[in-house]
């Protein structure tokens, strides 16, 4: 399995970004039982999770992006979303996308590099 994340770059404050996380190597049918999430990592800070969503479509969000972030899947594209408006400085970091089933099974994406310029 390998997830390609795109949509990356650079924003000035008040903007948007839309990043996408694709999977491959996994059967059409079974993209329905993971869940999928994004997280971030700012240069010398942990990283954090900024959203997920469960195989039964629940959301949850970090409480600093909350109103301003949107996750969301396809499953018939295996694609995890995250759209990201009015951003801010402190949203710079580089993204990843993660899928898990469980704690068994999980894969994580490259990262993409998101700079907020103020």
């Amino acid at each position: 399995v390998q997830l390609q994340a795109s949509g990356g770059g650079l924003v000035q404050a008040g903007g948007s970004l839309r990043l996408s996380c694709v999977a491959s190597g996994i059967i059409g049918s079974i993209i329905s039982i993971y869940d999928m999430g994004w997280y971030r990592q700012a240069p010398g800070k942990q990283r954090e999770l900024v959203a997920s969503i469960t195989n039964g479509g629940s959301i949850t969000y970090v409480d600093s992006v909350k109103g301003r972030f949107t996750c969301s899947r396809d499953n018939a594209k295996n694609t995890v979303y995250l759209q990201m408006n009015n951003m801010k400085p402190e949203d710079t970091a580089v993204y990843y996308c993660k899928f898990s089933v469980g704690s068994r099974r999980i894969y994580w994406g490259q990262g993409t590099q998101v700079t907020v310029s103020s």
